[in-house]
């Protein structure tokens, strides 16, 4: 009767009917949360890159693992890219707000561990602080609550940095354009040329998190996009090994999280 149940495919939460949702957290009562952006991603890249990403990746981990995949959150902060057309910037408080009251109403269901998987350095901030609240206001009976970013698994560094190395930067990346080359398409446009040095570290340590200048400022520093990118070097085969690696590690970080759920 609940043939998504099966695990021949993702479990979908958009495509599940109630009493499908409702079988399928009585056998594990967790979720993943796919989160990511909307916002320019130099000349190849595609807008919804982020957002994509981690879709793509939490779906084919939702697949293998059996796990409950809840809808992309796409809409999130991006004013530091807001110079560029097609951007779509939300600010961080409304992100905040959206966020807790998405983990209210799963927590409302009984659902006891919910998984961020992040496609977007911005959204750790506003996601973290958004877990504090849960934390501060339902103290033990909050669900346990994680986040990790698809390029935080050992296994997807691996492959990042034997194909690009020190050229992935840290937006508009091959990485994540090798992805949305596989699994959605390439964009008809003419790479630009690598830039002229790789980023320092310590440029690299001081931005985590995407915590960049206003938007003309940033602009002005990074006028084609890239952020220490050499976009150009994205392949869709390495964007094959990079989710098929990214989505067994989160399989398997999941059901070990939710081992933490259900002890």
């Amino acid at each position: 009767m609940h043939a998504y149940i099966q695990g021949t495919e993702a479990l979908r939460l958009a495509t599940l009917t109630s009493a499908e949702f409702d079988a399928a957290r009585q056998q594990t009562p967790g979720i993943i949360i796919p989160i990511g952006s909307i916002e320019q991603h130099g000349a190849i890249g595609l807008l919804g890159c982020d957002a994509l990403c981690a879709e793509t990746i939490a779906e084919e981990a939702g697949r293998l693992g059996n796990i409950l995949v809840a809808p992309v959150i796409a809409y999130t902060s991006s004013q530091f890219n807001m110079e560029f057309p097609g951007t779509i910037s939300i600010r961080s408080r409304t992100v905040m707000s959206l966020i807790e009251d998405i983990i209210d109403s799963l927590h409302r269901q009984d659902i006891g561990g919910i998984y961020f998987l992040n496609g977007h350095g911005a959204n750790i901030a506003p996601i973290r602080t958004a877990m504090h609240d849960v934390y501060s206001r339902l103290g033990d009976a909050s669900p346990i609550i994680r986040c990790r970013s698809w390029w935080d698994y050992e296994e997807v560094n691996s492959v990042r940095q034997r194909e690009f190395g020190q050229w992935e930067g840290m937006h508009a990346t091959p990485s994540e354009i090798s992805i949305t080359q596989k699994f959605y398409r390439v964009a008809d446009a003419e790479p630009p040329p690598r830039p002229e040095s790789p980023l320092e570290e310590r440029y690299i340590r001081d931005h985590a998190g995407d915590f960049h200048p206003p938007a003309a400022t940033h602009r002005r520093e990074f006028p084609d996009g890239r952020v220490g990118s050499d976009s150009a070097m994205a392949r869709p085969e390495v964007g094959a090994a990079i989710v098929a690696a990214a989505a067994a590690a989160l399989a398997a970080d999941f059901h070990a999280f939710m081992a933490e759920v259900q002890p």
